[in-house]
């Protein structure tokens, strides 16, 4: 059967063809060609960062990539003194539960609201849960490590709850899992603060690893709903498929590294795990057909992230026989694919999600260079010149943060500013 060839103007709450023959309720692939009219005027004047998750939760994740990074590049590189008392744990608890569970909340809330057609968070009570998360970063570096704890934990605790109650009222059984990945975060979460409190660094150590599998597995989910299905719409003929056994394999594999992680399996059987994993996600991005996208930032941004998967799970299996350091490991997962993700898909919903374009400007696209070029450098700058640590690390985190911050200063307008059509969100 020809594919029918449709344009979309934004993301909203559902996804029309032209000639209204079709509709899908999915993500944020929800997209309505309807003509905008902006009463510009009125729009400059309404504050509305807490009119929907994304507006936020992106900025501040944004603003705090920006600073945090640096930071800590300039600790690891001892031109400024450990203010923090954990060191490279703060690095990798704030990589982790500061800036990527920040996106990752901003994104289900939003995406939430469709799925259930049903409100999640907004106004006083997505306020408070980020004044939570604001909280919860400054509590670290201060002596108070039980109320640092207790906000940590409380953080994706309370955002599962906010986002299960639309899930119950709609019956949106098909996205429970995100409400129990989140726990599981908040679970992780306490391993790492229990573990600082009590002097038990085996546990920091696993819980931090065990919040890294679950946004592994978040990425791998919402990459295979939602990449095959913008690379269709934004890339005429890429035909890019999904085969539900390569899906289930690949999703699969990633719960299985989840589960020998937290068994301590290790060595060989870990090397073999992770290699099939790799190469189960390779074959998943192959049928994406991501060199389709190579002329439309928008879409080959979320392709080139995504590949970061695949070589993070093939280092991991390198690291467990001592080929490499496991470090190089670590940063194609969190500079590479969570970064390289999360960059592509801010500047998308926050398009999408204004009533915007789904084009990328130069801005965009300067941010997806940069953050890009952060990953390359911090993995294989070492990888080839091992004596050169110091330096990719502090040139990853110059590119890393001016991506970032860039994007801050280009979208705290947009994120401020109620919709240009007028709709709610």
């Amino acid at each position: 059967m020809k594919r029918e060839q449709t344009s979309y103007a934004y993301e909203g709450p559902e996804l029309r063809s032209h000639g209204g023959s079709r509709t899908l309720n999915n993500a944020f692939d929800v997209m309505s060609p309807i003509q905008i009219h902006e009463p510009r005027a009125t729009v400059a004047r309404r504050f509305a960062l807490f009119d929907l998750g994304f507006r936020p939760f992106y900025l501040l994740a944004s603003v705090f990539a920006a600073i945090s990074i640096p930071l800590w590049a300039l600790q690891f590189s001892g031109l400024l003194p450990h203010p923090y008392l954990a060191g490279p744990v703060w690095h990798a608890h704030e990589m982790v539960f500061g800036f990527t569970l920040a996106v990752i909340v901003g994104f289900l809330f939003t995406a939430g609201k469709n799925w259930s057609n049903m409100p999640t968070p907004t106004g006083l009570p997505l306020a408070c849960l980020c004044a939570l998360w604001v909280a919860s970063r400054v509590l670290v570096l201060t002596p108070y490590a039980w109320a640092a704890a207790v906000c940590n934990v409380a953080f994706p605790a309370a955002a599962a709850v906010a986002l299960a109650i639309p899930f119950w009222k709609s019956g949106a059984r098909r996205n429970y899992f995100f409400v129990g990945l989140l726990i599981l975060v908040a679970g992780a979460a306490a391993a790492v603060h229990w573990s600082q409190l009590r002097g038990a660094a085996s546990f920091s150590a696993r819980g931090i690893q065990l919040a890294l599998d679950v946004v592994l597995f978040i990425l791998a989910v919402m990459g295979g709903r939602v990449i095959p299905m913008f690379t269709n719409n934004g890339v005429p003929g890429a035909d890019a498929t999904k085969r539900p056994g390569t899906e289930r394999t690949a999703l699969g594999l990633v719960l299985a590294v989840l589960v020998a992680d937290q068994v301590g399996l290790g060595g060989l059987p870990a090397a073999v795990l992770l290699a099939i994993a790799s190469l189960a996600h390779s074959v998943r991005w192959l049928l994406w057909r991501p060199w389709t996208s190579r002329k439309t930032p928008l879409v080959w941004v979320l392709h080139l992230a995504y590949l970061w998967v695949p070589i993070h799970l093939l280092l991991r299996a390198a690291a467990a026989i001592g080929l490499v350091t496991p470090s190089l490991s670590a940063h194609a997962l969190t500079v590479g694919a969570i970064g390289g993700l999360i960059i592509g898909m801010m500047t998308r919903t926050s398009r999408g999600h204004t009533a915007r374009p789904l084009v990328a400007d130069r801005f965009d696209t300067a941010c997806y260079v940069l953050v890009a070029l952060a990953a390359l450098v911090r993995v294989a700058l070492p990888l080839m010149a091992p004596t050169q640590l110091m330096n990719a690390v502090v040139l990853s985190a110059v590119l890393w943060s001016a991506g970032f911050g860039l994007f801050a200063i280009r979208y705290w307008p947009i994120l401020c500013r109620p919709r240009l059509d007028g709709r709610p969100g």
